[in-house]
């Protein structure tokens, strides 16, 4: 015998069944079949053929005058093979209109959609079957109209989300407020790097966990954890499958009424199973005979195709997952209790921006930086090393966030802002190296000191600048400082005697680096004890000990201006 079709989704929102019986102009009545909310109608099918079943897509709202009935119907089997060839087709509900033809519906009817969980619905005379139609695609234009302004808001907030300090997690937070559930991003290695929204049970963080090795590069999983890859999901084999119109899903265990070709008993009515189901296991008792799904024609390239998305289900969770990038091996996984149209859009709106914050931002730099790090390793100079990173002179940045220590994700992001992903997060200050023709610019909730333009062999240099540059601008509250590198008084002197004057100044601070550090942060920030304090995280009166201390070892008067300028031109040499 026949097995039920899924229904072919038309691109337009479903209608609640209960929404068309809500509309008082149409006055339908249901009168057989179950009540369920979750019922949904794709599209609505006038037909008086005997046998609708080859002219049926599936999801449909039949509509029937009785023009078909023979007169002879109520004694015989008629209205049995009637319906369960509707419910094979993957029909969501049939309407039966009163007039001209038939006064009211025939009672075999009504048992037949009964026993076979078909809800029927009594057209009256006044309601056209057109008016019907017309109804579904007015329903069908709402929740369109509603879902594309859910999925546009959605798409403004994550955008949003994106542009804070912290991008990774606002994103992350963003996607489980919109979707009522949680959102969880997987690195390479398959660890949980980051996760928000309300907290789900250990068997859904497993299941979701083990959903996103489906849709992550073996090659990415493989070298995070010295494992030799793992053997390409087949479509005939059990697990997650590419499919050509969307998400991989699992595929469903043989559910009773494709293991039992038998029709159901008439004590034991089955629950047909609604054309709108999530993917996952089937729990319908069993129905109707069903026919087989045609095998859709994929490619053999297309097959072998690894998948960059799934779906799943974990009792009534509903289970999502996302590659992100051009396979760096990070996954985005989404659990929610329910699957509301846009939803897939909304979360596949997050994994580009996560892809974008957690992948590559120079084609090859990979490469380059992997290539860079062995030669140092090896002993070569950084200035041999740095033309593999680009040519030209650099900048090094200094920065601290203003709210929260700062993340290896958080580090990344911030680098993809500047322009480089030459990032290093030491403790609480997040190092970036900036090729020199990429002007850094302020950060919303960063703060950062910029060096001067410098070579390879000028690095170390340029780091102390940065430095130096971030304790100002921390301590000025600006956003943004850079180092000034133009030509000064001192630069009319000699560089060697200015070294050897600026030595024998400094002479009695020699060895005492907490003193010359804070006597230079005093003076760059014109004597203010409470800026320097900010600037070195220390006390105030830490400050004022310190410099007490200078003034007693150089035996000076810090006061005097002169005084003051000899020794900040001294120290600037060091």
């Amino acid at each position: 015998m026949p097995e039920t079709i899924a229904p072919a989704v038309p691109p337009t929102p479903p209608v609640p069944l209960q929404a068309l019986l809500a509309r008082e102009d149409l006055a339908l009545r249901q009168i057989a079949g179950p009540a369920d909310p979750g019922i949904v109608i794709h599209w609505a099918h006038t037909s008086e053929m005997a046998d609708p079943y080859p002219y049926l897509l599936g999801g449909e709202l039949l509509l029937t005058a009785g023009v078909h009935i023979p007169e002879a119907a109520g004694s015989g089997t008629y209205f049995e093979d009637y319906v369960s060839r509707i419910v094979a087709a993957g029909g969501a509900a049939l309407g039966f209109g009163l007039a001209p033809v038939h006064d009211t519906v025939p009672r075999a009817l009504v048992v037949a959609c009964e026993r076979y969980g078909l809800p029927l619905l009594e057209v009256p005379p006044q309601t056209t079957f057109s008016g019907v139609a017309r109804a579904v695609w007015q329903l069908m234009a709402q929740a369109r109209l509603a879902e594309l302004r859910r999925v546009t808001e959605a798409q403004q907030s994550l955008a949003a989300a994106a542009s804070r300090p912290d991008p990774v997690p606002s994103v992350l937070r963003q996607l489980a407020q919109r979707l009522g559930g949680r959102a969880v991003l997987y690195g390479p290695d398959g660890t949980e790097v980051a996760g928000a929204g309300r907290e789900t049970p250990e068997a859904v963080r497993t299941a979701l966990a083990e959903l996103a090795g489906v849709v992550r590069p073996t090659t990415a999983a493989a070298a995070d954890t010295g494992r030799p890859p793992a053997t390409p999901v087949s479509p005939s084999a059990p697990g997650p499958v590419p499919t050509p119109s969307g998400p991989a899903t699992r595929p469903r265990p043989a559910s009773p009424a494709q293991a039992s070709p038998a029709p159901p008993a008439p004590t034991a009515p089955a629950t047909r199973p609604h054309p709108a189901s999530a993917p996952g296991p089937s729990t319908a008792p069993a129905g109707p005979p069903t026919r087989p799904r045609p095998a859709s024609h994929a490619s053999p390239a297309a097959t072998r195709a690894h998948p960059t998305s799934a779906t799943d289900t974990h009792g009534s969770t509903h289970l999502a997952v996302y590659a992100l990038g051009a396979g760096a091996g990070f996954v985005l996984g989404v659990a929610a209790p329910r699957r509301d149209p846009g939803d897939h859009t909304i979360a596949s709106v997050a994994a580009v921006l996560l892809s974008l914050l957690t992948g590559e931002h120079q084609s090859g730099a990979g490469a380059a930086r992997s290539s860079a790090l062995v030669r140092l390793l090896l002993g070569a100079p950084p200035e041999q090393v740095a033309p593999l990173l680009g040519t030209g002179q650099w900048l090094v940045v200094h920065a601290r966030p203003e709210a929260q220590a700062p993340d290896a994700v958080a580090a990344s992001a911030l680098g993809a802002a500047l322009g480089s992903p030459l990032v290093d997060l030491a403790g609480d200050v997040v190092r970036v190296l900036v090729p020199a023709d990429r002007e850094p610019e302020p950060q919303p909730g960063w703060t950062l000191g910029v060096s001067a333009a410098a070579g390879p062999p000028e690095w170390p240099a340029a780091d102390t600048q940065a430095a130096r540059a971030l304790a100002r601008a921390r301590a000025t509250r600006t956003p943004l400082v850079r180092h000034a590198a133009r030509p000064a008084l001192e630069d009319l002197v000699p560089r060697a005697d200015a070294d050897t004057h600026a030595r024998t100044l400094l002479a009695p601070l020699a060895g005492q680096a907490a003193l010359a550090e804070t006597l230079r942060t005093w003076l760059s920030l014109h004597g203010s004890w409470d800026r320097t304090a900010v600037a070195l995280d220390v006390h105030r009166n830490t400050v004022r000990q310190r410099i007490a201390r200078c003034a007693a070892l150089l035996a000076a008067d810090l006061d005097d201006p002169d005084v003051r300028m000899e020794l900040w031109f001294a120290l600037r040499r060091t």
